[in-house]
């Protein structure tokens, strides 16, 4: 697989037991930096570098300004999505090698992924369109099997959970069962999009919240606690792969009649979220959030959606929660170039109020093709033919952010015209990332109130600074 020949590091300044002095100068000694390079993928990325003073002329553009008073959202964690595929093609390799993939994904010594997604029944990257219930009106949920996610879905995470035990899992349906629907298939057919939707018949809203209720429950038996569901993936999209359209009202009305009394019949504290949702045709989140009950949910998932957009959301409705839900997925070429947006785009929703942020494709195979023939970005690639594994520029890039930003912190105020995203610990410990994209060392000055500091980063490279007394 080719890159782009670029020099490029993320950079990043963890500052630890900050002082808030308004008198005193940074400590340099406790500055700590560390940082990727993004020319290609690394099982083990991040290097640290000396902290040094910059002795230069700063540039107007390169103060990082912090306010560790001002906070903002409390962060559950960065991570990506499990998949039939890359389950798939994980099964090809050996036990030595299973184990030091999931733990520079997973531990917290590596990459520490904390917050991760999965799909209830087929997404785009299951092998093929599949559901839990293939009986024709079975509404009891009597056939109900999650017999097929045993084989790589469920080992995939299983997997995960040995080096984090900890890891928040949500799950989101790509659409329900074929008979369940008005066309009676997974995927848009000839009929058109109008009716790639649930039948508008009590009793399938009814069999459908016994069908979610049994994912968690069966999983659970499994060993794996679904702590979240979004209801419904990209909810405006009907496509030939697994979708179903559910407008605002369809969804809250179902939310509230069916799904969560089904939910609290069956004691399970798995949370319920709207979406979820995009601002690629329509801003249908504000119709949700407007509609009579959407506020029994525990907030809403987002994807593909501009900071525009989550931030009115936040401004409309400050007590919604909302998370992100799926990274760009892009076209498969894996690049350089690609992975040094990555940072823009965590930063934007971040920054914008959300709570995490999701990868998509962690692992696919050497073809990075979907079920339905098209190629999307991945952390890692599998080759089942030689039993290889390719880690990719992305994986660089999210690696160090998941090492850095933890359950728990909580986001700062910050000012940096080039971008940062700026948080804290519960220790008060502050962690700057910030990118440079210039090809020469750089000089930074930092300041916090009376505080100040200048130091120096490496080319191309996404930077922190950490100062006590």
């Amino acid at each position: 697989m080719k890159y782009l020949k670029i020099s490029t590091t993320i950079v990043l300044v963890c500052l630890l037991k900050f002082a808030y002095s308004q008198t005193d100068q940074f400590d340099l000694s406790k500055i700590k930096i560390v940082y990727v390079n993004l020319d290609s993928g690394e099982a083990n990325p991040i290097k640290t570098q000396k902290t040094k003073y910059f002795d230069g002329t700063i540039k107007k553009n390169s103060p990082l300004i912090i306010y560790p008073n001002i906070e903002f959202q409390t962060l559950e964690g960065i991570g990506g999505a499990f998949n039939e595929n890359g389950g798939e093609a994980i099964s090809y390799l050996n036990a030595e090698q299973i184990n030091g993939l999931f733990k520079n994904l997973f531990s917290a010594q590596h990459a520490g992924f904390s917050f991760c997604r999965t799909a209830i029944g087929a997404s785009d990257f299951g092998l093929d369109a599949y559901s839990y219930s293939n009986e024709n009106d079975d509404f009891g949920m009597s056939h109900f099997s999650i017999n097929r996610d045993k084989k790589y879905v469920i080992p995939y995470i299983k997997n995960a959970l040995k080096f984090n035990p900890n890891l928040f899992v949500f799950g989101s349906p790509w659409s329900p069962p074929a008979w369940m629907k008005q066309n009676n298939s997974m995927v848009e057919t000839e009929a058109g999009a109008k009716v790639n939707t649930l039948k508008k018949i009590p009793k399938i809203y009814d069999a459908y919240s016994k069908y979610l209720a049994k994912y968690v429950l069966a999983y659970k038996e499994n060993g794996i606690n679904i702590k979240r569901i979004t209801i419904q993936n990209e909810v405006d999209m009907s496509t030939k792969y697994p979708s179903c359209l559910m407008p605002p009202a369809e969804m809250v009305n179902f939310a509230t009649a069916y799904l969560i009394p089904q939910f609290k019949k069956d004691n399970l504290n798995t949370e319920l979220f709207g979406g979820t949702f995009r601002s690629a045709a329509q801003l249908d989140m504000y119709d949700f959030l407007s509609t009579k009950g959407a506020d029994q949910l525990g907030g809403v998932g987002v994807q593909y959606s501009s900071s525009q957009y989550i931030q009115e959301t936040q401004i409309k409705y400050p007590k919604v929660k909302i998370f992100h839900t799926e990274g760009n997925c892009n076209g498969g070429a894996n690049s350089s170039t690609e992975a040094r947006k990555r940072f823009g785009e965590v930063a934007s929703y971040i920054n914008s109020g959300c709570t995490a942020y999701t990868y998509w494709n962690m692992i696919l195979n050497e073809t990075g093709e979907s079920g339905w023939g098209w190629k999307q970005n991945s952390l890692i690639n599998i080759d089942r033919k030689t039993k290889s594994i390719q880690y990719n520029p992305d994986y660089n890039a999210i690696y160090l952010m998941s090492a850095i930003i933890k359950p728990g912190d909580v986001r700062i105020a910050s000012m940096h015209k080039g971008g940062m995203i700026s948080v804290k610990d519960k220790t008060g410990t502050i962690k700057i990332i910030v990118q440079n994209d210039e090809g020469v060392e750089k000089g930074y000055e930092i300041k916090d109130g009376a505080q100040s500091t200048k130091i120096t980063v490496p080319a191309n490279s996404l930077i922190a600074i950490i100062i006590g007394k």
